[in-house]
């Protein structure tokens, strides 16, 4: 019984690991050292680092993880614009209280 217990447990974590969200970004979006075109991407989190992908176009970085105390009701993007690109520096993850900072 304990070990039917631990392998739902397990089951469960990877599940809750596995999970991934979607934003559609209007500009191109600069993550990492990958430039991003305009379009939809699926967004997610794997050991410190967030994956933005659509199709094989595919962005990396180390982020932060942080929780607010309120949930974000859709996921969205926050850029820095000091050079003229568009720098993705935080994504709020639509459904949760968990905003992903992005290590520069």
């Amino acid at each position: 019984m304990k070990r039917l217990l631990l392998v739902i447990a397990l089951f469960g974590m990877t599940l809750a690991q596995a999970k991934s969200f979607h934003v559609t970004l209007y500009e191109k979006s600069i993550l990492g050292s990958t430039e991003l075109k305009p379009g939809d991407y699926t967004i997610e989190l794997k050991d410190q680092q967030v994956v933005v992908k659509n199709g094989k176009t595919e962005a990396q970085a180390p982020v932060k993880v942080e929780n607010e105390q309120n949930k974000f009701s859709t996921t969205t993007v926050r850029y820095s614009n000091g050079d003229g690109h568009y720098k993705i520096t935080e994504i709020r993850l639509g459904g949760t209280n968990m905003k992903l900072v992005v290590s520069n």
